[in-house]
């Protein structure tokens, strides 16, 4: 066994590039981790993974020539069906060990396990290790099936019959360990060390990668190829940052991840280069700008220290000539008709009002089962306008119900716009700039734009409690709407994002404030889809949905299963309330008394869910007889009215702190008190009592689920 690292490459036509990361990531992982199944890698391998526009490559240390030899035990048949009460064995054991390329002689080394009729037959043998030819052969072919290829394509080989699915057509094909060939093929191409640099400044001529671990370097001074997709993608933000400090003193690229890693797909030697346009096109909104610039052409605006869009950008080019102009000068030239286009659509959208597309809302189809988007208008405004009646008095101002009604109506009118046309991206945000063009208030134009927020985890709230009623009535209408008509994310699907929705519902009353109890939304919602929802059960299975996407985000926040299912199984009507029990409950639980409390509501629990008395009843003090119970009534008469006082002021971690006093009194009732006393009234009183006990100590939670 000699351990050498080794190297794959395919070189292919460009590949898509949204996708060339994860397909760098999974060639080179799969490839390492077949040839671990064999055997082929040893503990300490170290997997670098490379891809470009042209090709994947994975380099892989401490692969062996040949895998070690392995013990193998094969279990056989029983005793007494392999051997004849003599010892000689059975035409069927022969024949299993011809199967296995054995012969009779093999008989007498069978291992034996077990006893009487259980007593069985094990051969054991050693099996060669896999060869590196052998293993790399099925670890490509395995490597090629699950590459996460968004679009296969089909293609022709150089004879004219053979026809191969790839992603790309591939031309070349590398598989050195050390620096000696290994025999492989795939996609019609054998394996050999020579490979291609950058399409137009790596040269004609191909380049021969003499060994493994010189493939990087080589492909860089002979080809002109950042290999690593990683390094690339640095070298790329180095340059940018760079050259928006060239640009102009507080200038900085605008952050964009997605984009970063596109443009890192599309090119195998970054040249970062400053272009600029007409500073007229900067009185179009910059979120438009910005979008065409970044969707359309592949570049990267510059913003000024405040946020706000310069007339310069990045260009990441592909090439490097000595003079750049050129280059520059031609994307200034493709990038003017993006931006006249974006102005056009903007000065056209502002001869018409929103009030005045409202109309043609009513030829947009929202569901065709729940209407058009003009109907869907007015069902998020009679949402919105119950919402605001519903809310404690004074928390909106009282120009805020127009505000409301005006946002509801007008917030899906951008949608007919040419500019959100073009860009869908732009819904929303173009809303505001025409509402505000219009002369519409400033709270009624931010929540216009607002009312889609919070668009994803981690998204901000609306800015203003016109913006959050506005959204809230928004998110009602569509998860009451596609529950109504049974349109429930299954599995993975979710076509509607309604989970999306209904962790927006969650944030708007949690964290914006807005005390209305669930139920009452979940009424006002489905009371303006009368007639159009078929789903009976649509409203029971939207609240359980809401809550149980509640659970989940409170465990992302870090509360324990056991914190979360105690608040949320006495399903809280008032979302806003459930920080505060979560807290309380986290407070409660750092007291010495927590322990004791939790298992005695545990076990209460359990007492009065098989008990069948008790219930509506009222306490009889007459039959109080014993000491720890006359204690523990006594204890209730006394803590009970201050805990119960400060549970309805909201301080829920005062209210469990008051009762936590009971724990000596309840430890001594179980202990000295029977419960299910054989006298059928004194175990009635004292089922009533327990009953007491436990509707007092679980108002904030239900402590018996925080018993392990």
């Amino acid at each position: 066994m000699k351990a050498q690292n080794l190297l794959v490459e395919i070189l292919v036509e460009e590949l898509p590039p949204k996708a060339l990361k994860a397909l760098g990531e999974s060639f080179a992982s799969t490839l390492a981790e077949s040839l671990g199944r064999d055997g082929l890698v040893s503990k300490e391998t170290a997997v670098t993974a490379y891809a470009t526009p042209r090709r994947l490559a994975a380099h892989i240390t401490g692969v062996f020539d040949v895998a070690a030899e392995r013990a193998v035990s094969q279990k056989l048949m029983p005793v007494s069906v392999g051997l004849d009460a003599a010892g000689v064995p059975t035409p069927a054991l022969l024949k299993k060990l011809a199967a296995l390329g054995a012969d009779e002689s093999a008989v007498a080394q069978l291992r034996r396990e077990g006893a009487g009729k259980a007593e069985t037959l094990f051969f054991d043998s050693t099996v060669k290790g896999t060869t590196l030819a052998e293993g790399l052969q099925k670890a490509i072919e395995a490597t090629l099936a699950a590459l996460p290829i968004p679009k296969v394509m089909s293609y022709q080989l150089a004879d004219g019959w053979t026809s191969v699915n790839f992603v790309r057509p591939a031309h070349s094909l590398i598989a050195l360990h050390g620096a000696v060939i290994v025999p492989v093929s795939a996609l019609g191409l054998h394996a050999g060390k020579k490979t291609y640099g950058h399409r137009f400044e790596g040269g004609d001529d191909p380049i021969s990668i003499e060994h493994t671990d010189y493939y990087a370097r080589t492909l860089l001074d002979r080809g002109a190829v950042i290999a690593s997709f990683a390094e690339r993608r640095a070298e790329i933000a180095r340059q940018l940052a760079a050259a928006a400090e060239k640009a102009g003193s507080g200038l900085h690229p605008v952050e964009d991840d997605a984009l970063l890693d596109e443009v890192a797909a599309l090119v195998e030697r970054p040249n970062v280069l400053i272009g600029q346009f007409e500073p007229e096109y900067l009185e179009v909104p910059q979120e438009c700008l910005i979008l065409t610039m970044k969707a359309n052409q592949k570049y990267f605006p510059l913003l000024d220290e405040a946020g706000k869009l310069t007339h310069h950008f990045l260009i990441v080019s592909n090439l490097t000539p000595s003079d750049p102009s050129a280059i520059i000068s031609g994307n200034e030239r493709v990038v003017r008709p993006r931006l006249a286009d974006a102005k056009f659509f903007f000065d056209q959208d502002r001869k018409k009002t929103l009030e005045a597309r409202l109309p043609a809302l009513e030829k947009v189809v929202y569901h065709n089962k729940l209407g058009s988007q003009l109907a869907r208008c007015e069902r998020v405004a009679d949402i919105a306008n119950g919402i605001a009646k519903k809310l404690p008095k004074g928390f909106l101002p009282k120009a805020a119900q127009k505000a409301i009604q005006q946002a509801s109506k007008l917030a899906k009118a951008d949608l007919l716009t040419d500019m959100v046309g073009e860009f869908p991206e732009l819904q929303g945000i173009m809303g505001r700039y025409y509402a505000l063009s219009n002369g519409l208030p400033e709270d009624v134009a931010d929540a216009i734009e607002d009312h889609y927020k919070p668009r994803f985890a981690g998204d901000v709230l609306p800015r203003g409690k016109v913006g959050m009623v506005v959204a809230l009535a928004d998110k009602l209408e569509t998860l009451t709407g596609m529950f109504g008509i049974g349109q429930m994310p299954t599995g993975d699907k979710d076509p509607f994002a309604l989970r999306r929705h209904a962790l927006g519902v969650i944030r708007i009353l949690t964290e914006g404030g807005l005390d209305v109890p669930l139920s009452d939304l979940l009424d006002l919602a489905a009371a303006c889809f009368a007639g159009l929802c078929t789903e009976d059960e649509g409203s029971a299975k939207l609240k359980d949905f809401i809550f149980d996407r509640l659970a989940v985000n409170l465990r992302e926040q870090g509360y324990t299963a056991h914190e979360v299912d105690a608040v949320l199984c006495l399903r809280p009507q008032l979302l806003s309330d459930i920080p505060k029990r979560l807290a309380a409950v986290r407070e409660f639980l750092a007291l010495p008394q927590a322990d004791v409390l939790a298992a005695a509501n545990k076990r209460v629990n359990n007492i009065l869910k098989k008990a069948t008395e008790g219930k509506d009843a009222k306490l009889d003090h007459a039959l109080l007889t014993e000491p720890a119970e006359i204690a523990l009534s006594e204890a209730l008469e006394r803590l009970v009215p201050q805990a119960d006082a400060e549970f309805t002021q909201g301080d829920y971690s005062a209210s469990l702190q008051t009762l936590a006093a009971l724990r000596d009194i309840v430890d001594e009732f179980f202990d000295k008190v029977m419960v299910n006393a054989e006298n059928p009234a004194l175990r009635a009183n004292r089922l009533v009592l327990l009953d007491r006990l436990h509707s007092a100590m679980n108002k904030v939670a239900d402590l018996s689920r925080l018993s392990a």
